[in-house]
């Protein structure tokens, strides 16, 4: 079984790149974060297309922001939006869904950005991955979480630890809280199959940061213990994050019982060789 996980950041501006790599890389299982719409608007967008690919499909989605959905043809079964005793932002968004595909609990989410060390919304990230601990611990044995986690685990998942000083996704507290919940016996399959590689997922869209390849490994792929014995490869679809009107992530894939393209390595194409560094390279900033 294929399983994989895309924030397509709008799924509606995606739709001529989504289609072609699900006929190109044929994933049993998709998690998509970020679609940016409602599930009646997603099911006008995409659903004659899924349905004609197989695919069942499990939105929670809003407009305009957020939004998480399950592609699946491997069965959907007892699909459940939100988390239980989920915080809100005043209100619960849509960031998290689960359902079981053969035989496995799936959950697709997003987690909060942070947005700035201290602030309410930091906060609210940290009750939200509590809340998410807590679903994940009270479900089944064999489970995936897949996702943006909007954390890089450690300095060697950022391109340059130097360079996200006092920024979100690299912080004690968020490393801690993601550090809770693989506590739950849940193991980081890429970084399991590639403890030693350079592996980003997510490449800001300004300052050539993609081809450069200045990036951060914030897409995750968790797998319970029943589940990562069963991985047979584990890699990033950086092919997706390339040529016209990509997002500016890259889709995570792992492959179950076993490797239809063989364990190909941890990043597909691998990068460019990078050119010599001409001193400390600082995050774009916001205009």
């Amino acid at each position: 079984m294929r399983v994989a996980t895309w924030n397509v950041n709008s799924v509606k501006q995606r739709v001529p790149r989504l289609l072609p790599w699900l006929d190109e890389r044929r994933p049993d299982v998709v998690c998509l974060q970020e679609i940016k719409l409602t599930r009646e608007a997603f099911t006008e967008l995409l659903g004659t297309e899924l349905a004609a690919r197989d695919y069942e499909f499990a939105v929670h989605g809003q407009a305009q922001w957020n939004g998480v959905a399950i592609l699946s043809r491997a069965g959907l079964d007892d699909v459940r939006a939100g988390l239980p005793d989920e915080p809100g932002f005043p209100g619960p968004e849509a960031r998290a869904v689960s359902a079981s595909c053969g035989g496995v609990r799936v959950h697709s989410v997003y987690v909060p950005n942070g947005r700035e060390p201290g602030s309410e919304h930091y906060r609210y990230k940290l009750a939200w991955l509590a809340a998410l601990r807590d679903a994940v611990a009270a479900g089944p044995e064999a489970a995936l979480i897949c996702g943006d986690m909007n954390i890089a685990p450690t300095d060697a998942d950022v391109f340059d630890p130097a360079a996200y000083v006092g920024q979100t996704h690299v912080t004690p507290p968020e490393r801690a809280a993601l550090a809770e919940l693989q506590a739950l016996g849940l193991r980081d399959v890429i970084r399991d199959r590639w403890p030693d590689s350079r592996v980003f997922t997510y490449w800001d869209y300004r300052a050539g940061m993609f081809h450069q390849d200045l990036g951060m490994r914030i897409d995750l792929i968790l797998a319970s213990a029943p589940v990562a014995a069963r991985v047979r490869a584990a890699w990033v679809d950086r092919k997706a994050r390339k040529g016209t009107a990509p997002s500016d992530h890259a889709p995570v894939i792992v492959d179950l019982d076993e490797a239809p393209d063989g364990d190909i390595g941890p990043v597909v194409p691998p990068p460019s060789a990078r050119p010599a560094p001409r001193g400390p390279v600082k995050l774009p900033q916001s205009g």
